[in-house]
């Protein structure tokens, strides 16, 4: 008797404590909801475990249909990649809102059972990729950055390595779920779906639409600053020639107009490693050189000082610098072992902010108050044509990758989304461009030229495009997605850093761009040349 009276007690009390936790997670649900911070609920959780159970079951299926129909000499494989293919089986989120495979980004499910056979990437390959993205040519205006900001530009040359590679972690770390077993389960698989899942239940695309209009703002603006850097560098290495930066920058064009043509970049992919180890050689030979003065390096001039108004475009030069958030995603899904991304981005932006610093402080220090928007333009005129030379070239081969990249999210967006597609299709049924598609490239070709002809100031365009989309790109978004999916998982001091960093990013984008667009409507009123 007195067993079932404890029992009966133990039950109430225990059912009385089960309803005060549930009626407290409603309220602090509910106050968080009204904030725009989607929690999870229990069903929720079990709903995101059994959709994963299910999906896992379906691809098993479908990987034997695949195998079966291969036995049978391959018939039938068009159709699971095809109108087979059942919606909803990937990128799905956790409020259900996942895009079907035909309006992912990255190919769906035919593309994942493809990534299968694909070759991946050890963490060193991955390493020499953002090592590539954030080591280019663009290194050649941080020496200017330091000119405005004295040892105030070395230190945000610091911070902003500091801050990318953390946003750039919390950004892959939005990629992924926990299931019911408290593993991370990968359920994005690009910055695009990062967006929409933020965005949603009410507006599932308009994440995914805000970041590829910046991805093509940045992807465009890094062509035209190619074409800008070789018409300097062209006109600057001959001097003596009666042909000017504008025309320059025509004559580079036209060699550029072949790109419309491409359908892949396997041809351009041949000579990066090429191109990168060039440029590293050029970095060696113009540090070389400085350090061959340096009895006469001015250290005097570098002040703890910055010039108000040109120092928030240094910011947005130095936050160009460092872009790559872009291609994160895809290459962390394309990693032999994914753990080994969070090492891999920490050497990458120590290394990368050990030679950018040394790098512009040896540049300024050797030409001083005389450092140019592009420091290559400093040299000595008998080893300047031929630096200059070999830059240009590097410009012109790695003018494809932004240029392919930006056309791909364009037909995407517009051109390859099936009933909800803006124009039509500019690829026949045989897989061929159409003529007038093929007009749409060499326009946007044109369109870069004449950005680069009427707009030749590399360091203010830089310091745009790095204040507009780079910041958005790299401190804005991640920081806010990252509050947004993870917000009931994060420590105080991650909530913390994520709010700064917002903060900041936001001021310094602000200020940076209205200063560019002020530095520019400067420059194109008093005609100042570079």
């Amino acid at each position: 008797m007195a067993t079932l009276i404890r029992s009966k007690i133990s039950n109430k009390l225990t059912n009385a404590a089960h309803t005060v936790t549930n009626k407290s997670q409603a309220k602090v649900s509910g106050m968080f909801a009204r904030m725009g911070f989607q929690a999870a609920t229990d069903e929720e959780g079990l709903g995101f475990a059994a959709c994963d159970d299910l999906d896992y079951d379906h691809r098993q299926g479908l990987q034997m249909d695949i195998l079966k129909n291969d036995e049978m000499g391959g018939e039938g494989v068009g159709e699971i990649g095809g109108e087979g293919m059942a919606e909803g089986d990937s990128h799905y989120q956790r409020d259900g809102t996942g895009p079907p495979p035909s309006a992912s980004k990255d190919g769906g499910l035919s593309a994942e059972l493809a990534s299968a056979d694909r070759p991946k990437i050890t963490a060193w390959e991955a390493g020499w990729n953002v090592t590539n993205a954030i080591q280019g040519m663009f290194v050649l205006g941080l020496p200017y950055a330091i000119l405005h900001g004295g040892y105030l530009g070395l230190f945000l040359i610091i911070f902003a390595a500091v801050v990318c590679c953390y946003t750039g972690k919390i950004l892959i770390a939005c990629l992924y779920e926990e299931n019911e077993d408290g593993q991370l389960v990968r359920v994005r698989e690009s910055y695009v779906d990062i967006a929409n899942a933020c965005c949603a239940p009410r507006f599932p695309t308009l994440g995914g639409h805000i970041v590829n209009v910046a991805q093509i703002i940045e992807l465009v603006m890094t062509c035209i600053l190619y074409v800008v850097v070789s018409g300097n560098l062209m006109y600057n290495s001959f001097p003596n020639f009666p042909v000017s930066q504008r025309s320059w920058a025509i004559i580079a064009t036209a060699a550029l107009l072949p790109c419309a043509f491409l359908k892949n970049l396997k041809a351009v992919s041949k000579f990066s490693l090429l191109c990168t180890i060039a440029h590293f050689i050029i970095n060696i030979l113009v540090i070389a050189y400085c350090l061959s003065r340096a009895r006469d390096w001015a250290w005097d001039k570098v002040k703890f000082y910055i010039d108000v108004k040109k120092f928030p475009i240094s910011i947005g030069i130095i936050v160009f610098s460092y872009t790559s958030q872009i291609f994160l995603p895809s290459m962390e899904g394309n990693m032999q072992k994914p753990s080994e991304f969070h090492c891999m981005m920490n050497w990458t932006h120590i290394a990368a902010c050990i030679l950018k610093g040394l790098f512009a402080l040896v540049a300024y220090l050797t030409w001083a108050d005389d450092t140019k928007e592009v420091i290559t333009d400093n040299l000595p005129s008998s080893i300047r044509a031929v630096v200059n030379l070999f830059l240009v070239s590097k410009a012109l081969l790695s003018y494809p990758l932004p240029f392919f990249a930006a056309v791909e999210v364009l037909e995407k967006s517009f051109f390859q989304e099936g009933s909800r597609a803006i124009f039509p299709d500019c690829y026949g049924g045989d897989g061929r461009l159409k003529s007038w598609g093929l007009s749409l490239r060499c326009a946007l070709v044109v369109f870069t030229m004449f950005m680069a002809i009427y707009v030749p100031h590399f360091a203010l365009l830089m310091g745009l495009t790095g204040s507009l989309t780079g910041a958005g790109l790299c401190f804005l978004l991640p920081s806010l997605f990252h509050l947004k999916l993870l917000w009931r998982k994060l420590l105080w001091h991650q909530v913390f850093f994520d709010v700064a960093i917002f903060v900041i990013g936001g001021i310094c984008s602000i200020s940076g761009f209205i200063h560019s667009v002020e530095g520019l409507i400067e420059a194109y009123k008093y005609n100042i040349a570079d």
